[in-house]
């Protein structure tokens, strides 16, 4: 199979005669091409062969289909592809991305990396996180670099590594935090740990060293020594990896490679894909990323493990949050990822945070008032995303009776709005024009709709509550091994919270896109990582599928479900880019693939 994604060429590397078309792309032969160097990668490495890892990763380093993916991933999918760099280039079109795709690709001189650009966004504490931002061109070249790299480190990461790595997520670090505290647990004792700008502190040694003979390592020096540009103004940067950049999330995992040894966390061998189970006596650590936790039997044993996790961090140029970083007993309970762990009379209860409840409130009554003046059409449009994305991060805790009190809460809201709109009509004239029984399969009487057609706001307590099916040990998407466990996993877990006939066709098609092969939606292989991107997901997602006619409907096609198929919007308009015309009509278009 050639590596240029759609025509012939030297095998894994690169174009000969490749098309000036970016919708002419075969993305399903691209992706195709990627993964199963991933794999071969994983696989070596696994093996303990390092001198065919090395070749296999200069292999993915030349890779044309290496670099078209990478391209599409930050040019065309990322929410990040309308944010500049210092350049000033965003939102590529696509004649522009097949440019940039060949001249990255035939590109011979010493690579240099643009400065970051330094912004800043809101934190829940009322602070700024400081983002780094690269140009376009050098995020395209670290996601090149992340696909011959993170392979390598996949086959390495601990089991109860959760954060930036492919198929796992938030979710599946709570459940293991569900499944160390559990009422018949006896680690009663918890670390509750915050590192201090991980991010911004991570000592470039300390990184150079770990990835040792990696063939782009003077690349990811070029990114870490890149400087950061604020107002105006240079400053070269001596230690951390920008946060914002596509590779850093993956750079942090490696420096932190290993804290489960460090805090003595010892666990039994068991088959492949098994979680691992701690040996008697020992701590568990659970992290996600920078953020993590280690469960205890003892109150003096959680303060060793503080020191001797301070002691391990400092070479990395780590350390503690002095401020956030505490040892609680699980009858006080700890915030983890947004939810509340705590023992309640002996039973372990898993909750949204209180935190996290302030803060959805917060922005519920802030759009809703903000929307004051705009129809029903605008608040249902703006309000549906983000509750059936805050529901859907936290439909895997305790909770209902919080869904029901939002609920009344958004309840509030709407009635508020609709007496603003409408200040010269009466309270009843307002409830018999918005709220009603307005779900076709529910009794609920108090549903705001927009009196204009059948659009309704959906409610939190319509999010069914389920136990999130955490993945295995150290089951990695990219050993080829384990191909089956991902398809399967991917095929069940399709988001419930999605519109009925959206949710049955996701599910038909095993929640892949028929052109690219790829995730139709957050799934298995991928986890927004808190609920503000959950629900940012919400918000684009179902922009971003369209439903495609196998016979068009120009041509005599019906809507019936056995003519449609559900494909990414940009998948959409790449096959449609292949039609044939004539006379100024569609006499045919090429055939989609099964799902």
């Amino acid at each position: 199979m050639s590596d240029t994604g759609c025509v012939s060429a030297s095998p894994e590397n690169g174009p000969a005669g490749t098309p000036g078309n970016w919708r002419g792309i075969d993305w399903a032969r691209a992706e195709e091409n990627v993964r199963r160097l991933r794999q071969r990668i994983f696989k070596a490495a696994q093996q303990g062969d390092p001198k065919k890892v090395r070749n296999l990763q200069k292999l993915m380093l030349r890779s044309y289909s290496n670099t078209l993916v990478s391209v599409k991933r930050v040019a065309q999918v990322s929410s990040g592809r309308k944010t500049a760099g210092v350049d000033g280039v965003k939102d590529l079109t696509p004649q522009q991305r097949y440019e940039l795709a060949t001249a990255i690709h035939a590109e011979t001189k010493p690579y240099r990396a643009e400065p970051v650009k330094r912004v800043y966004i809101p934190k829940s504490n009322g602070k700024q996180r400081p983002l780094g931002i690269p140009v376009i061109r050098d995020r395209v070249m670290q996601a090149r670099v992340k696909n011959a790299l993170e392979p390598e480190w996949e086959s390495r990461f601990e089991a109860r590594s959760y954060g930036f790595r492919p198929g796992r997520g938030c979710h599946d670090a709570r459940e293991a935090v569900f499944n160390a505290t559990s009422s018949r647990g006896k680690r009663i004792w918890v670390l509750d740990a915050d590192l201090a700008g991980a991010f911004d502190r991570i000592s470039h040694r300390h990184l150079m060293e770990s990835i040792g003979q990696f063939p782009a390592r003077e690349m990811v020096r070029e990114w870490l020594k890149a400087g950061v540009m604020e107002r105006g103004r240079f400053a070269p940067t001596e230690e951390g990896t920008p946060q914002g950049g596509v590779i850093s999330p993956l750079l942090l995992n490696v420096a932190l490679h290993g804290m489960e040894e460090a805090a003595g966390c010892r666990y039994k061998k068991r088959g492949v894909g098994r979680e691992p189970g701690a040996v008697p006596g020992t701590p568990i650590l659970i992290r996600y990323a920078d953020d993590f936790v280690v469960l205890c039997h003892e109150k003096e044993e959680a303060e060793a493990v503080r020191e001797r996790l301070g002691t391990w961090l400092a070479p990395r140029g780590l350390g503690f949050n002095s401020g956030k970083t505490k040892v609680v007993h699980l009858n006080e309970g700890f915030d983890f990822l947004g939810f509340n762990v705590r023992r309640y009379d002996g039973q372990l209860l898993i909750k949204p945070s209180r935190a996290a409840i302030k803060k959805i409130k917060e922005r519920l009554r802030a759009e809703a008032k903000a929307l004051r003046g705009s129809n029903a059409t605008a608040l249902i449009a703006k309000l549906s995303p983000i509750i059936r994305g805050w529901a859907a991060y936290y439909r895997v805790a305790v909770s209902s009776k919080i869904f029901s009190s939002l609920d009344t809460y958004v309840w509030r809201l709407t009635f508020k709005w609709a007496r603003f709109t409408h200040p010269k009509k009466s309270r009843t004239w307002v409830v018999n024009r918005y709220f009603g029984k307005y779900h076709p399969s529910r009794q609920d009487k108090w549903v705001f709709r927009n009196p204009e057609n059948t659009s309704y706001l959906v409610k939190f307590a319509w999010t069914k509550i389920v136990r999130h099916d955490m993945v295995k040990g150290t089951a990695s998407m990219d050993d080829p091994a384990l191909a089956d466990y991902w398809a399967k996993r991917r095929h069940k877990m399709v988001p419930t919270t999605l519109d009925k006939r959206t949710f049955s066709m996701a599910y038909l098609q095993k929640g892949l896109c028929p052109v690219c092969r790829q995730d139709l939606i957050a799934g298995a292989t991928y986890q927004p990582d808190n609920p503000r991107e959950w629900i940012e997901w919400f918000a684009v997602s179902k922009r971003r599928l369209e439903r495609h006619h196998l016979v068009y409907r120009s041509l005599g096609g019906s809507d019936a479900r056995s003519n449609l198929r559900l494909v990414h919007s940009e998948c959409h308009q790449q096959h449609h880019a292949g039609d044939r015309w004539e006379n100024g009509r569609i006499a045919a278009g090429r055939p989609l693939q099964s799902a």
